[in-house]
């Protein structure tokens, strides 16, 4: 079997003010996603949000049901979303084969029983980033391109936070039950991404952060507003942001990062937004 998955519990804002940085990073810094011909995921209890990551250099790599899941097959009860952050590759799914080149999307529906992953090549093989929700209805597996995204441009360069986001699985792209996904670019001579940051109590948040230069870091903001704790992050890492807690970071060079979300809540504007002079 291909598959590795951990299980992360959910955990309180009292209790995660008690944390050293090692507990901190423990219960929400994702560090090992990718690594050759398997699959890496972690099963979070914030909205059952499954993070993944998958190279499939040398052969095809199916997605198998999880112990947690229950379940015959990976998607009996959940929906999908795919971003290809490497090489030109495939999704097949149910015998239908699907290319992603790099930034190019997938959605999965509910229901749909048999999802493999491959590359074109082995030598520059492919690199697909996963997000799982759970699903109440089947909804159309769509391919989403670079063309199909909703493009829009955040901040100024005077504020350090220049960076452009980019709208891949939301509903006013693609019919989906609760997951959405994104990418935003830092700018050059930027560094912060989310800022002014914000909280969403009806929607839980991972971001996964690449394109970090070799010998760079992000230093990911979370917690509370009023109690606010920070993990450094390197490349092709992911960070669990639960509903109650900021979700903000600044990098030592330009960066990149996907965006997920789940919860009752497709609104992509309904936030509160914390004020920079306000955060501790």
């Amino acid at each position: 079997m291909s598959i590795n998955y951990k299980t992360r519990y959910a955990s309180g804002p009292d209790a995660v003010k008690q944390y050293d940085t090692t507990q901190l990073r423990k219960e929400f810094l994702i560090e090992n996603l990718f690594e050759a011909d398997t699959l890496n995921l972690v099963y979070s209890h914030y909205d059952r949000f499954i993070t993944g990551g998958v190279i499939p250099a040398s052969k095809t790599i199916e997605l198998e049901a999880i112990d947690p899941l229950k379940a015959p097959y990976f998607l009996e009860r959940r929906e999908l979303g795919i971003i290809n952050i490497g090489d030109t590759g495939s999704v097949i799914v149910d015998g239908t084969e699907y290319v992603l080149d790099h930034k190019e999307a997938l959605y999965v529906g509910q229901g749909n029983k048999k999802v493999a992953f491959s590359s074109k090549s082995s030598g520059t093989p492919a690199k697909f980033y996963l997000n799982s929700t759970p699903a109440h209805k089947a909804y159309p597996i769509k391919k989403i391109g670079k063309s199909d995204v909703e493009v829009i441009e955040l901040g100024a360069p005077e504020t350090a936070n220049a960076r452009t986001l980019r709208k891949y699985i939301v509903n006013s792209v693609v019919d989906v039950c609760q997951l959405q996904m994104g990418m935003t670019t830092i700018k050059p001579g930027s560094s912060w991404n989310t800022m002014p940051a914000h909280v969403h109590d009806r929607r839980m948040e991972v971001y996964f952060y690449f394109e970090v230069p070799e010998g760079q870091s992000v230093c990911h903001f979370m917690g509370q507003p009023q109690e606010t704790r920070h993990i450094w992050m390197q490349n092709d890492q992911a960070v669990i942001s639960p509903p109650w807690s900021i979700h903000s970071g600044s990098g030592t060079s330009n960066y990149s990062f996907i965006w997920g979300m789940a919860g009752e809540n497709l609104d992509y504007g309904d936030m509160d937004v914390c004020k920079i002079n306000e955060l501790k």
